[in-house]
């Protein structure tokens, strides 16, 4: 399947006739895998074979690949584009008690930034690129073109729904759709409770202080940028916690995005080293850090471009 076809959502919402499988063969043709809601927006539950676990709990869930069993099984890992299967007489009877429709972001190569409130989608603005949006309930669905790993309560309000994990069709919503970058790729990184400071300080990195020196085209003066830097790391060291990646990964963006006006080199790499110093102080291992800051400035380019 190609880039293209993953994005040629069917034009309407459900099929004219209000029938839940025509619109489900319309969704599986332009390659994105369907699978049926019952009662309560949920999938149907295990076949009977696989009720209770007896199958050793989901084992098509664990890797690539559909859900072996006839009838839906197994939540979204039963999700396909096969009409054969869709019309197949195992699938006759949830299709007459179907309620809505799920499809897996993932194997249609997408991301869905499932956003539930008014301030997740107010956050979603200001952070994230503009992109096909989907009206909900409640909220809105952002797609973006790629997969990744899902996770939930990335944030308030905020679940990523890719890989492993569906997604309720709500029609094919407005906007271009724009490719993953940086800042939603970061949503998904697990960052664990900031351990307690060790060791010496020799250990953490060599610190490579901002200079006028470093920042040929800076339109900042000097005490402008260190004011703000400092500001930035002690946001860092505060957190000795738990979210000190997290919050690196900020202070780089916010940093970054104060000099995307500026008409030459800014030393973006000193005050990355910097930040990366502060986040390694308080527990953060040191390639997690670099990892968050290099997002965070990355991310500032991407939005100012």
């Amino acid at each position: 399947m190609t880039a293209d076809r993953k994005t040629r959502l069917p034009a309407d919402g459900n099929h004219p006739d209000g029938s839940h499988l025509h619109t489900a063969l319309a969704l599986a043709a332009a390659g994105v895998p369907v699978l049926p809601l019952r009662a309560g927006k949920v999938p149907f539950g295990n076949c009977r074979t696989c009720k209770d676990n007896a199958c050793g709990g989901r084992p098509h869930m664990k890797a690539a690949g559909p859900c072996q069993c006839p009838a839906p099984c197994h939540a979204w890992a039963a999700a396909t584009t096969d009409p054969h299967v869709i019309t197949s007489p195992a699938w006759a009877a949830v299709w007459r008690e179907a309620v809505a429709i799920a499809y897996h972001p993932g194997g249609a190569g997408l991301t869905v930034v499932d956003l539930d409130n008014a301030a997740a989608i107010d956050w979603a603005r200001e952070t994230l690129p503009a992109t096909r949006i989907v009206p909900t309930t409640r909220g809105e669905h952002w797609l973006y073109l790629g997969a990744m790993p899902s996770a939930n309560a990335v944030r308030p309000g905020v679940d990523v729904k890719s890989l492993a994990q569906y997604a309720r069709w709500l029609g094919p919503g407005t906007g271009r759709m724009a490719p993953l970058t940086a800042a939603v790729r970061a949503l998904v990184v697990k960052e664990d409770t900031t351990p307690a400071p060790r060791g010496v300080a020799s250990s953490l990195p060599a610190r490579a202080p901002w200079s006028r020196e470093v920042a040929t085209g800076c339109r900042h003066t000097e005490r402008y940028v260190h004011t703000g830097l400092e500001r930035g790391l002690a946001l860092v060291r505060a957190r000795t916690e738990s979210g000190a990646g997290s919050q690196a990964f900020g202070v780089a963006r916010f940093l970054a995005a104060q000099h995307t006006d500026c008409p030459g080199p800014c030393g973006l790499a000193a005050i990355g080293e910097e930040i990366v110093t502060a986040a390694v102080s308080v527990g953060v291992p040191e390639a997690y850090a670099r990892r968050a800051v290099a997002n965070g400035l990355e991310t500032a380019v991407e939005r100012a471009a």
